[in-house]
């Protein structure tokens, strides 16, 4: 709808993401505590969301390609639809059927979910390059707004998934598992209903790309997907499986201790994201991150894991201890290489490709993502959560090696003014 201001078409497309991970965090939790509940592993439980991440990577891929074929705003409905359609699926699941069937309905449901979560979150991180105004006369000051931008999406998104996980416990306890998936399918629908006033050709490319642009990228590009994908597959690789095991197996955490404990870790970490540009400038970083700042940031964070992987190898301490003080401190850190992987892909990118470019770059974060889970589940079993935690180090090691290859952002390269 012409008319509408670069802020009113950020604040309609960030209130739809808000929305879209309130419901992606409690699904996950419910589908963790029901199925728990009834019995399931898990590692059985994990393979329900192995689906979930795998199309992960195939839409960010293509989704990127329809955004710019298409229009932002068809995706950003795409996505949020889907994920209307899975939860309505999940309505007539029961507790009597069999097990294999349980399995295999509940993967094609978080298959659907997973393919409307990486939908949505690749237009709305696309659609932020669009709206942000430009900026002509000050490069700089136009950076640091795109910078903020991202911040607050970003973080308040893995905020909110954060309170997504205790939504999930909440309507579990009160009513129910159908009841829950039921009422959070009619939320979602209202939300969509408010981005119906979004412009049509939002993101849409002048020139309709083919299937090569798809893998037709800049050497920035490139390398910070693949620095996203050693990033996030060093996360999971401990989080997913490894660590709600290894706190209510080897801890003796009750179940909703370890959601507590994994959903105020999202919220701080998202919290952390948001405030990413306020630190900088208390740090009397006035400039927008560039390639140093990538570098730093995963030098530090590859310490971390190392770390605590030598203090439960060594027997230092209480491992307890080690893993939460640990895990919180590696928290802050990755949130801020998050925050500025966020920034950095728009600024390597312009307007007119943004969709294709964010789609790449997310298909890799999901292909990391894919990883971690599997190895998460596979390192645990051969040498506990120190194996995993050496991982998580081996790969944070290799994102700050392909980092220090990283060109600077081509708006940084050029003379202010």
């Amino acid at each position: 709808m012409p008319g509408l201001s670069a802020l009113q078409q950020y604040m309609i497309v960030t209130a739809n993401y808000w929305a879209f991970t309130l419901t992606d965090g409690a699904l996950r939790m419910l589908v963790v505590f029901h199925f728990h509940a009834l019995g399931y592993s898990t590692l059985e439980i994990a393979l329900l969301f192995l689906f979930y991440e795998f199309f992960g990577v195939l839409t960010n891929l293509y989704g990127g390609w329809l955004g710019g074929r298409f229009g932002l705003r068809l995706t950003l409905w795409t996505g949020t639809l889907l994920q209307v359609a899975a939860l309505l699926m999940l309505i007539p699941v029961a507790d009597s059927w069999p097990k294999w069937w349980s399995v295999a309905y509940v993967m094609v449901a978080q298959a659907i979910s997973g393919i409307a979560k990486d939908l949505n979150k690749m237009s709305a991180k696309s659609a932020i390059k669009t709206v942000v105004p430009e900026t002509p006369n000050d490069q700089q000051q136009g950076e640091q707004q795109l910078f903020r931008w991202v911040a607050i999406l970003t973080g308040s998104k893995n905020a909110l998934k954060g309170v997504g996980f205790f939504l999930g416990g909440v309507l579990l306890a009160t009513i129910g598992f159908n009841a829950a998936v039921a009422v959070m399918a009619g939320c979602l629908l209202l939300a969509f209903c408010g981005t119906l006033v979004l412009p049509a050709d939002m993101g849409r490319m002048k020139t309709k790309p083919g299937f090569s642009a798809l893998f037709s990228k800049s050497r920035g590009i490139n390398g910070l997907s693949l620095a996203r994908f050693f990033l996030f597959g060093a996360r999971d690789v401990w989080f997913v499986v490894a660590l709600p095991v290894f706190l209510e197996a080897v801890l003796g955490w009750k179940f909703w201790e370890v959601g507590g404990f994994m959903g105020l870790w999202v919220i701080g970490y998202g919290i952390v994201q948001a405030s990413a540009p306020a630190l900088r400038r208390a740090w009397g970083q006035s400039a927008p991150p560039g390639v140093k700042a990538v570098e730093f940031w995963s030098a530090i964070l590859t310490a971390i894991p190392a770390l605590i992987s030598l203090a439960l190898w060594r027997q230092v301490g209480n491992p307890g201890v080690a893993v939460v003080v640990g895990l919180a401190v590696f928290g802050v850190v990755f949130a801020m290489n998050s925050s500025i992987h966020s920034y950095m892909i728009l600024a390597y990118t312009d307007a007119e490709s943004v969709s294709l470019n964010v789609g790449f770059y997310y298909m890799a974060n999901a292909a990391g993502r894919l990883v971690g889970t599997l190895l998460s589940g596979a390192l645990f079993v051969v040498g506990g959560m120190q194996t995993c935690l050496a991982a998580s180090a081996l790969l944070v090691a290799a994102a700050f090696l392909v980092s220090t290859r990283l060109p600077p952002p081509p708006r940084q390269s050029l003379p202010a003014g």
